[in-house]
């Protein structure tokens, strides 16, 4: 014989009713969330990118400047602050995007503390 499993009764985790309003709660935050559109992605892409390119540069300006008026034998300041123009860049951009992310990530933490308001 085929046992039939049945639906959880609906106090229980995994219930319809729980994942409809999870769902219905993700819902109210995206739409509260219109500013985040296409355009607003590609600013995101604008800013990283500038957000690397500003240090890179300044720090090869600042290099050439150095080199010019305080040349070195074994190092090249305009290597040496170019590449630390870039890590520092690369270090911006990686807590731009990380801070984005935690808010990207908050829609389901924010369904479940709605869910568990309501049950309340």
């Amino acid at each position: 014989m085929i046992e039939r499993k049945s639906n959880p009764p609906q106090g229980t985790p995994g219930g319809l009713e729980e994942q409809v309003q999870k769902k219905a709660a993700r819902r109210r935050w995206a739409a509260a969330q219109k500013k985040r559109t296409v355009w607003f992605g590609f600013g995101m892409f604008g800013l990283i990118g500038w957000s690397v390119a500003i240090p890179t540069v300044l720090g090869a300006v600042l290099g050439i400047w150095l080199d010019r008026h305080w040349p070195a034998e074994r190092i090249s300041w305009t290597l040496s602050l170019l590449f630390v123009g870039i890590l520092l860049g690369c270090i911006n951009a990686w807590r731009w995007v990380s801070r984005e992310r935690k808010f990207e990530s908050r829609p389901d933490f924010r369904a479940e503390s709605i869910i568990d308001e309501t049950k309340k």
